[in-house]
C-alpha cells in the first residue's frame, strides 16, 4: 500500500506545490538558514524544505522524509529555471512586482497594524516581506507556466483510464460522503435613509478636515477599514487596477492634498485624499464607513429570497434561471448557481461544508431547497442565501461506474507527472545542480547528485 505522499505525487504533485497558499508559505518568514540546493541560478533554502514538510503534515502526508520533499522542490525549481529561459513564456516580472503591494495590503488587513503583521510573519521590515511575496508569486507563475507548456497536449483514452484503475484500484481512497450544491446569494440592500446617514456622516467628517482637522486623525477615529485605519487611512504605492473602480476613478481625479466627496464602492462609502502621484503609482488616504446592513435590511433580503424560492418550488422559474437573474455571486450565477470545491469538482465532502451551511442542510434530501438564511462571504460581509441540494453521494469505494471522471483525472495527472519527469531528466545533463552534503545519503529518483555543496 503506497502512502498518501506518494499518491499525491502520483496524481500530480507539481500542481499541488505550485498552488500553495501565500499565507501559509509566508509563515516561515525570512529566516536565516542554509542553502539546501542550487539548480541553475535558482536556490532552495533549508527553510523551504521545512515549510513543505509542515505543509505535507497539514495535508495528511504519512511521511516527513526530507529527501522526498527536497526532490519535489528541486523538480519545481528546475521548471522555474527553464520557464525563465523559455521565450514562449511571457515575462511577467513587472506585473508580479506591481501586484505585491495589493497582496501586502490584503495581508495587512488581517492585523491591527503593520508591526503586528511583520512580527507574526517574522520579517524585520516591509521591504523583506514584499521581497518574499514577490519570490513566491514569481515561482508560482513561472512554475505553473512551464508545467502547462509541457503538459498542454496530455490526454488519456478510455482504455488508459480503465488500465489505470485496474492497476491502482487497491491503493485508491474510499470516497467520503459528498453533496452537490447550488446557491443563490444576495447582499442585503441598504435603505435610502441608511445610505443618507453614512453619506452625511462622511460629509461632516470632510467638513471637519477642511476646517483644520487632519485627515490622518479622522481616519484613526472613524474609518472601518481594518487594513489602513490604524495607519491614518494611508495606503502607499497603489498601482492602477489595484483598487476597485469607483475608488480608483475618484482618487485619480483629485489633486494632491484634495479630499473627495463621498464615494460608493462594493465595500461601503469612502472619502479619499490623494497624497502623492508618482509615475504609475500613487499614495492615498481614505476613510471607509462599511455598508453593514441592519437586522431589518437583512430580514427584507431574506423575504425576497424566500419569495424567489417559492417561484422555484412552484416551477414558475428554474433554479438556474433564478441564480442568473438574482444572485450577486459572480462565481456561481453564470453556472446555474453550482458551488465547486478547490479542485473544481461540484462534489464536495460533506464534512468540509462550512458550519452555517451544514446546519441549514440538516435533514434535507436531493432537490430540497433551504429557506433563506444569513451568512458571511469571504470578506466577512453579510449575505443571505438559499441553497439547493442537487445530489447526495454516500461514502463508497471508488469504481469506474460511479467515479469515471474522477479516475480519468487521476490517470491524466499521472501521465502529466510522467511527462514532467521525462522533461526534467532531459535537462539534467546540461543544468548546473549542487546539493548540500547533508543530503548525500538520499536515494533520489532523479540523477541530481552531480555535485555537492560543502558541509
Amino acid at each position: 500500500m503506497i502512502n498518501k505522499l506518494k499518491i499525491t505525487f502520483l496524481l500530480g504533485v507539481f500542481t499541488v506545490l505550485f498552488s500553495g497558499n501565500i499565507n501559509a508559505q509566508l509563515k516561515k518568514g525570512q529566516l536565516v538558514d542554509g542553502i539546501a540546493a542550487v539548480i541553475g541560478d535558482e536556490i532552495v533554502l533549508e527553510s523551504d524544505v521545512e515549510e513543505q514538510i509542515n505543509y505535507g503534515r497539514q495535508q495528511g502526508a504519512s511521511t516527513t522524509d526530507r529527501c522526498e520533499f527536497l526532490e519535489n522542490l528541486i523538480n519545481n525549481k528546475l521548471l522555474v529555471y527553464e520557464a525563465k529561459r523559455d521565450t514562449l513564456i511571457e515575462n511577467r516580472s513587472a506585473a508580479i512586482k506591481e501586484g505585491v503591494n495589493a497582496k501586502y495590503n490584503q495581508l495587512l488587513g488581517q492585523f491591527p497594524d503593520e508591526k503586528s503583521m511583520l512580527a507574526a510573519y517574522k520579517f524585520r521590515n516591509q521591504y523583506e516581506m514584499k521581497n518574499a511575496i514577490e519570490k513566491i508569486d514569481t515561482d508560482q507563475y513561472y512554475g505553473q507556466a512551464k508545467y502547462q507548456r509541457i503538459t498542454e497536449k496530455a490526454d488519456v483514452t478510455p482504455n488508459e483510464v480503465t488500465d489505470f484503475f485496474n492497476m491502482y484500484k487497491s491503493q485508491l481512497p474510499e470516497i467520503k460522503d459528498e453533496v452537490s450544491l447550488s446557491q443563490i446569494m444576495m447582499y442585503p440592500k441598504l435603505t435610502e435613509a441608511h445610505k443618507d446617514e453614512l453619506i452625511n456622516k462622511l460629509k461632516k467628517i470632510k467638513a471637519d478636515i477642511l476646517a483644520g482637522e487632519s485627515f490622518e486623525s479622522q481616519a484613526r477615529i472613524y474609518s472601518e477599514d481594518p487594513g489602513s485605519a490604524a495607519n491614518g487611512g494611508l495606503m502607499k504605492n497603489i498601482f492602477k487596477g489595484q483598487m476597485v473602480k469607483p475608488f480608483e476613478a475618484a482618487a485619480l481625479n483629485l489633486q494632491e492634498g484634495e479630499v473627495s466627496d463621498p464615494v460608493e464602492s462594493e465595500f461601503g462609502y469612502h472619502i479619499i485624499q490623494l497624497v502623492k502621484k508618482s509615475g504609475k503609482a500613487y499614495d492615498a488616504r481614505h476613510i471607509l464607513l462599511m455598508a453593514t446592513p441592519t437586522d431589518a435590511e437583512i430580514t427584507t433580503a431574506k423575504q425576497k429570497l424566500d419569495s424567489i424560492r417559492s417561484l422555484i418550488l412552484t416551477e414558475k422559474m428554474s433554479f438556474k434561471d433564478a441564480a442568473f437573474k438574482f444572485s450577486d455571486d459572480k462565481r456561481t450565477k453564470f453556472n446555474a448557481g453550482v458551488i465547486t470545491g478547490g479542485d473544481g469538482s461540484n462534489k464536495i465532502e460533506r464534512e468540509s461544508v462550512p458550519g452555517v451551511i451544514s446546519y441549514e442542510l440538516a435533514g434535507l434530501n436531493k432537490n430540497d431547497i433551504t429557506t433563506a438564511f444569513d451568512d458571511e462571504d469571504e470578506r466577512k460581509r453579510k449575505v443571505v442565501k438559499i441553497i439547493k441540494v442537487e445530489d447526495v453521494i454516500p461514502s463508497h469505494q471508488i469504481t469506474l461506474e460511479t467515479d469515471y471522471d474522477r479516475i480519468k483525472q487521476m490517470a491524466l495527472n499521472k501521465k502529466k507527472s510522467e511527462m514532467i519527469e521525462k522533461f526534467v531528466n532531459s535537462k539534467l545533463p546540461t543544468t548546473f545542480i549542487s546539493i548540500d552534503g547533508r543530503y548525500d545519503t538520499c536515494d533520489f529518483k532523479g540523477n541530481w547528485k552531480k555535485e555537492s555543496l560543502k558541509k
